[in-house]
């Protein structure tokens, strides 16, 4: 189970959990819009969920085709992006604003450990190389949540484009 191919499958259902304890256990968009004054997200959550999971799926999928190093460059970015970033985002602003924020409390328990098993299995079955190419992806990850937060779900279309197209590049160049 501590293989990367196995422990990416964690991450559609950690991110389910997730989702529950923002949405239907707590209120998340009211906390959200009770200290930002908008809410980047112009589809529903569920929509939201549905999107990410979905591509959650596909790039696990493809990787467990695959097998190759831009596909698992692909799945660390996503991660990055919607796990990581997202529970350092809970984190930090539960602490500014003294106010829990709902979904902190998964982020914790969950995203945080799952990601760093799937990073450490990353660097040990040689997917990453150098703790320069996570910093790249976890910069790049950083910066489509934010782009995200400021633009909305064009944000998603085009980075999971631009993956594709990365995909398709680096599968012949990565070894």
């Amino acid at each position: 189970m501590n293989q990367f191919k196995n422990l990416i499958v964690l991450s559609p259902l950690v991110y389910a959990v997730h989702h529950f304890e923002e949405h239907v256990i707590f209120n998340f968009i009211e906390w959200k819009l009770k200290y930002f004054y908008h809410s980047a997200a112009a589809l529903s959550t569920e929509a939201i969920l549905s999107i990410l999971i979905c591509i959650l799926v596909i790039f696990t999928l493809l990787h467990l085709v695959k097998n190759n190093r831009a596909s698992a460059y692909i799945i660390l970015y996503i991660l990055f992006t919607i796990q990581v970033v997202n529970a350092l985002f809970h984190i930090f602003f539960s602490f500014y604003y003294s106010d829990f924020s709902p979904g902190t409390i998964t982020a914790v328990l969950f995203y945080l450990p799952v990601n760093f098993f799937i990073v450490r299995a990353a660097f040990k079955e040689g997917w990453l190389k150098s703790y320069l190419e996570y910093a790249v992806i976890a910069f790049l990850g950083t910066i489509t949540f934010a782009l995200f937060e400021i633009y909305g779900p064009i944000v998603i279309a085009l980075s999971m484009v631009a993956s594709f197209i990365y995909f398709i590049w680096a599968s012949n160049k990565l070894t």
